[in-house]
């Protein structure tokens, strides 16, 4: 539990139109080589996709074992599983490992997000018990209390994907310990339906780039009608 509350902040935001998946990247050392992949972001099969926080290598077991589920259900059933159905399937052996002498729990925590046919959009989160969850929007990992408290106050059960994106930005800026956000340090991913298809899509550097800007200048839009405000407030006050 002590690594999960160490690690970069995860979280996801469950939209009406899709999943918000972002995360924080934390670079341990600036002579390490850059990855082309996702440091925090899996892709499951086609229609789910998760993120961690925790023992990476714990993390990288569970993922392995959450694809060869899928999988096995698709070439049994030509189907893709359902979400809660995969989640409930790696639950049992996370909770497996708290009870049989000889083993360890698994070091981590995971959001999933994905689509099925039998309740659309969703969104999970499963800690190292084995205990699960649906949730419309949770955070795991550093910072978790203080995402989960501007969470609470901001989510609408009829978000956008699009506000979703700008509420990550809002999120990612009041926990992630920097004073200026930045491309390298983010990672977000968007699950959505496209012509009856399911596209998880993980935005690259330019499209991080292109959402900090805009809530930096949402942010300074807000900042000068304050101004306007006080200085409204100071001069009818002086008058009278």
């Amino acid at each position: 539990m002590e690594a999960i509350g160490l690690a970069g902040t995860c979280f996801g935001i469950l939209a009406e139109d899709g999943v918000v998946l972002a995360a924080e990247r934390k670079i341990t050392n600036k002579l390490l080589d850059e990855i082309p992949f996702s440091d925090k972001i899996y892709k499951i099969n086609e229609n789910m996709a998760c993120s961690v926080a925790g023992i990476t290598s714990d993390a990288n077991v569970l993922i392995n074992e959450l694809r060869l589920i899928a999988q096995r259900y698709l070439l049994s059933y030509q189907e893709p599983i359902p979400c809660e159905q995969l989640v409930s399937h790696l639950c049992d052996i996370k909770q497996a490992y708290t009870q049989f002498g000889g083993k360890r729990p698994f070091g981590v925590s995971i959001l999933y997000v994905g689509w099925d046919r039998h309740y659309g959009f969703q969104l999970y989160h499963s800690d190292p018990s084995g205990n699960y969850g649906g949730w419309k929007a949770n955070c795991i990992g550093n910072n978790n209390s203080a995402a989960m408290a501007i969470l609470k106050q901001e989510y609408k059960p009829e978000i956008k994907i699009k506000e979703a994106l700008s509420l990550s930005m809002k999120v990612l800026h009041k926990t992630l310990d920097v004073s200026k956000l930045s491309a390298e340090k983010v990672e977000m991913a968007t699950l959505t339906r496209v012509n009856g298809k399911t596209v998880i899509s993980v935005l690259s550097s330019d499209e991080l780039g292109k959402l900090i800007e805009e809530y930096e200048a949402e942010i300074k839009a807000a900042e000068e009608a304050k101004e306007k405000e006080k200085s409204k407030k100071s001069s009818s006050s002086s008058s009278k």
